[in-house]
């Protein structure tokens, strides 16, 4: 069996905007943010701000979950 590829958050993000029911012109209104620039991160030509992706997640309705600890490096190794 292949090793699963983690989604990227942006691309959850993504599936969030469409499985939302809302156009992104309504999301983007909403959150208070340009529509161009949440169509541009929508299309991966650009990222957002920490704060605008604050609010498209709560927003939206989403929380991170941690399926599984990053792995620690050793110090002096």
């Amino acid at each position: 069996m292949g090793k699963r590829r983690a989604t990227k958050l942006s691309d959850q993000l993504r599936q969030a905007i469409d499985g939302s029911g809302l156009t992104r012109y309504r999301i983007a209104k909403d959150v208070g943010m340009n529509e161009s620039a949440l169509g541009k991160f929508y299309n991966g030509e650009r990222g957002l701000s920490t704060k605008m992706l604050d609010r498209l997640g709560e927003y939206l309705g989403l929380e991170i979950v941690q399926r599984r600890r990053p792995k620690q490096s050793k110090k002096g190794a």
